[in-house]
């Protein structure tokens, strides 16, 4: 595959993507653990959420 004289900017380019989209999902994955993490917490002290009040 030939990509020309703009190889290195191509090239460059879909490395930027790969990493902010790489980036973008590992935060993704960190902050749905920390708002597990929360969630459990807030259920230990004895917070419910509203949804389950209403039966």
């Amino acid at each position: 595959m030939d990509l020309g004289p703009h190889a290195g900017f191509i090239l460059a380019s879909y490395g930027a993507v790969a990493a902010v989209v790489g980036g973008l999902i590992g935060w993704l994955v960190y902050d749905g653990r920390r708002q597990t993490k929360a969630l459990a917490d807030l259920e230990a002290r004895g917070v419910r959420r509203r949804s389950e009040i209403r039966s």
